[in-house]
């Protein structure tokens, strides 16, 4: 599992494809490897929850299979491109944002920015069937960063992002238009399934 809390910006240094798959070369931060990495690890990449499969120094390799390609941004990632990096949590790790699993349930898109300042108040317009597990002050995992839902509506919401937040993730440079992924809090989807099963007497 994850929290939301990027560790750092990794660089897309090569996509390869693999019949059906991709192959993604990834420059990790020098924070992230400086206690080196295992093969077979976890990191979710924008939010979305890879295996390294290969690794030199900072440069890691992931595989993404059709199923994540078509639930996902990875697909659209171009050689260049900065992606969100969070290593998974250990047991013994802070639980800093909210429970992550680094399962996209869909993709979104960047529907306006309006500036407050240094802040941003950004929307995103998502599938409708997500809205009943989205709450306002709940939480909201945005290409992998743990957010605070500020408006929600039939079919978009709201985040307000401090500076900080904008500049040491990619929604620092993301536009109207632009895609991004999307996963509701755990908590809500349990909510909804016990509650879409309640038959009452």
């Amino acid at each position: 599992m994850f929290t939301g809390l990027v560790e750092g910006l990794g660089q897309v240094k090569s996509i390869q494809p693999e019949e059906a798959a991709i192959r993604l070369q990834i420059e990790v931060p020098v924070s992230m490897n400086s206690d080196g990495f295992q093969i077979g690890e976890s990191v979710a990449i924008n939010g979305c929850c890879l295996t390294v499969i290969e690794g030199d120094g900072r440069l890691w390799s992931f595989q993404a299979g059709s199923e994540t390609l078509s639930k996902t941004n990875l697909g659209k990632l171009t050689v260049g491109d900065p992606v969100n990096l969070e290593r998974s949590l250990p047991v013994n790790g802070r639980l800093g944002g909210h429970v992550v699993q680094g399962h996209v349930d869909a993709t979104g898109t960047v529907q306006k920015i309006d500036h407050e300042g240094e802040w941003i108040h950004m929307w995103f317009q998502f599938p409708e069937e997500l809205g009943t597990q989205m709450v306002e002050k709940g939480s909201i995992a945005v290409d992998g960063i743990s957010l605070t839902l500020v408006n929600v509506e039939k079919n978009c919401f709201s985040v307000a992002l401090i500076p900080h937040t904008l500049e040491v993730t990619t929604l620092g440079i993301r536009k109207p238009g632009d895609v991004i992924n999307l996963e509701t809090d755990i908590l809500g989807k349990y909510v909804q399934k016990l509650y879409a099963g309640y038959q009452p007497e």
